[in-house]
């Protein structure tokens, strides 16, 4: 089979696709749901790859999905697509906007959108699977479509591997996964080695003396405490990291006091960090514990700081012969479409799958914005200000070319390693 020839039949494989696609990505952005509780999205998804004659398996790992596709002697390809959404208010006036609220984790009512494009990564893999179901004279070995729940809390595919999913997968040679990114729409991007950051979210809680705010002299103040970590927090990146070394250093949330004329006994702060590297993680997160110690001990703390780690997400490092040989694939697919991705500073918890199964992976982008506004937004330099981002209550993907060109994308890098010869 002739690369052009397969790129003609994955074409029109995907047109085939388009109309019963696009209505599941609006039903599902307009029915979206929180991480672990994806349980209408998990049915939609199981009972579509049913009607392709897929082998399923529900419940992975909660409300985890997966599919096969077997046809023959072959490679077995993981591809996987996340499937929660997030607490956040939609204010995209689209007419199938989410109106949509849940309860998250501590009880509290929240509004809920696919904020972050995982309807898009569903939708699409349900067309990848689609397409392979539907040549299978084309290709050899084993698909597997993998629905992930709660990527958003960066413990879902933890929560499948630990639920079996090693054993229930098998032997699997390659991993594959994408995410739509505010990119015009239309185009794919890839990159070998570091793609996406490790993240990492601390919980620190100094602790001080409670005095009459008239009194200071008889505390210990835990608000100028926490002030004064905040301010030298902010040397970590710009004096202890080499500048040519990616890392983020955030302090999101310091929480300390409860009226203006007491103060309190402690107070709590609320860091984020994103880096590239083992090393660079290890430096930084040593640097905040000896900071926030030595400041406790310079303010006379009456206790030795606390810290807790929480929402920890693995870095995403391409595997770059695995890389090469996608890329290959979008741009004989996709011509001048197929373009270098930049290193993002976002996170996910995708390479815990490939990790736990021993298995080399790739991992792109595809856009999602119309390419006028991009080019419009472009020209007067401010992409950043007028193209809303994932996370952003106005992220709202272009459903077409995107369906079409995340469904090629992702069926294109699986036929690198399936198609038959």
């Amino acid at each position: 089979m002739g690369t052009d020839d397969a790129a003609d039949w994955v074409t029109a494989a995907v047109a085939a696709t388009r109309g019963w696609q696009e209505d599941v990505y609006r039903h599902v952005h307009q029915h979206p749901e929180l991480s672990h509780q994806e349980s209408h999205t998990a049915a939609l998804i199981a009972d579509r790859l049913r009607a392709l004659g897929c082998e399923v398996h529900e419940g992975v790992g909660g409300t985890g999905v997966v599919g096969f596709l077997r046809n023959g002697d072959g490679p077995s390809v993981l591809m996987r697509a996340d499937i929660d959404a997030l607490p956040v208010r939609e204010q995209t006036g689209l007419p199938y906007a989410s109106e949509v609220t849940g309860t998250d984790a501590q009880g509290a009512e929240v509004p809920v959108m696919h904020a972050c494009g995982h309807d898009v990564h569903l939708t699409c893999l349900l067309g990848a699977a689609a397409a392979l179901s539907g040549a299978r004279d084309r290709w050899r070995g084993t698909a597997i479509a993998l629905f992930q729940p709660a990527e958003e809390l960066g413990d879902g595919a933890r929560r499948m591997v630990d639920d079996g999913l090693v054993a229930l997968l098998g032997a699997v040679d390659v991993a594959l996964a994408q995410h739509v990114l505010p990119f015009p729409s239309g185009t794919v991007a890839t990159r070998p080695g570091a793609v996406l950051s490790a993240a990492d979210s601390m919980r620190v809680t100094v602790f001080g003396r409670g005095a009459h705010g008239s009194m200071p002299q008889s505390s210990v103040d835990p608000v100028v405490l926490a002030s004064m970590i905040v301010i030298r927090l902010q040397t970590v990146v710009s004096r202890e990291i080499a500048p040519v070394e990616p890392a983020v250093l955030t302090v999101g949330s310091i929480r300390g006091g409860t009226k203006s004329n007491v103060i309190d006994d402690h107070a709590v702060l609320e860091l984020n960090l994103r880096t590239y590297s083992d090393q660079t993680r290890a430096r930084v997160l040593a640097a905040i514990r000896r900071i926030v110690t030595a400041e406790c001990q310079a303010s006379d703390s009456p206790r030795e700081p606390e810290f807790e780690m929480y929402d920890q997400f693995p870095p995403t490092i391409n595997d770059t012969a695995v890389t090469d040989r996608v890329r290959a694939a979008f741009d004989r697919a996709f011509g001048a479409q197929s373009q270098d991705l930049p290193l993002q500073s976002a996170s996910e918890d995708f390479s815990d799958l490939p990790r736990a199964l021993g298995v080399p992976y790739t991992y792109w982008g595809i856009g999602g914005t119309d390419p006028e506004t991009y080019r419009t937004a472009a020209e007067a330099g401010r992409v950043e200000q007028d193209i809303p981002v994932n996370h952003s209550p106005y992220f709202a993907p272009l459903i077409q070319p995107t369906l079409d060109t995340g469904t090629r994308a992702m069926t294109t890098a699986a036929l690198a390693w399936l198609a038959a010869t």
